[in-house]
């Protein structure tokens, strides 16, 4: 598990928002449901996979989409495969489509947001959705790892079993990585201390570097 701040500061949104994904609360007097949970649980801890569905709607949260239109989404999902997080579940998007796309016209859900779209009478997954399942890393269909930076390139990841689920690469921490290079290590002598490759460290710095001006903006 995550504590909610640290978990938010990974997904890189407000601890606010992630807290209203996962408890739901009252705004303008209207009270809402949650959005990643079924129902509120008075905590603020978060698991693996919340943590990994969370990661799915920090992809939609600059995109004008409606959160009812999601929550509902996700709702329709929950019931058509009857697990707690269906974004957390590779089958939704790999072998069942087809509910996947009546879950998202049931729901009113903009086509422009769409997981899976119908083409020639197949259903096939719509940028959106191939982004989502290739920042993922699953064994079978339960996730083992999320890659953080929105670049596919990128070789950072976050997985729960590896530095107590920080980014690291190839099992060291990013944040490690930076602390060197802030004392004054240059990027090869960093690589060598870590057995990594220079474009590895690289990579490290330029995702630490852009949670920092992130925390700054």
């Amino acid at each position: 598990m995550y504590t909610e701040a640290l978990a938010a500061r990974l997904l890189g949104v407000p601890q606010s928002t992630l807290h209203y994904w996962l408890e739901g609360g009252t705004r303008r007097g209207k009270s809402y449901k949650p959005i990643i949970r079924q129902e509120p649980l008075g905590r603020r801890v978060v698991t693996w996979a919340e943590f990994v569905e969370a990661g799915w709607l920090s992809a939609y949260r600059n995109l004008n989409v409606q959160m009812t239109e999601l929550r509902k989404f996700i709702d329709e999902l929950r019931e058509r495969f009857g697990v707690p997080y269906p974004l957390a579940d590779r089958r939704p998007l790999v072998s069942g489509r087809n509910l996947v796309y009546d879950a998202q016209t049931s729901a009113k859900l903009g086509v422009e947001f769409y997981l899976v779209s119908v083409i020639n009478d197949q259903t096939m997954l719509t940028p959106p959705g191939e982004a989502f399942v290739q920042r993922v890393e699953w064994d079978g269909d339960v996730p083992v790892a999320y890659r953080p930076d929105h670049n596919p390139l990128s070789p950072v990841r976050i997985d729960p079993d590896v530095r107590f689920g920080k980014p690291s690469i190839k099992g060291i921490s990013t944040e490690v990585i930076w602390e060197q290079s802030d004392v004054g290590e240059d990027v090869e002598t960093i690589a060598e201390i870590y057995r990594l490759d220079v474009a590895d460290v690289r990579w490290a710095l330029a995702y630490e570097n852009a949670q920092s001006a992130q925390k700054a903006a």
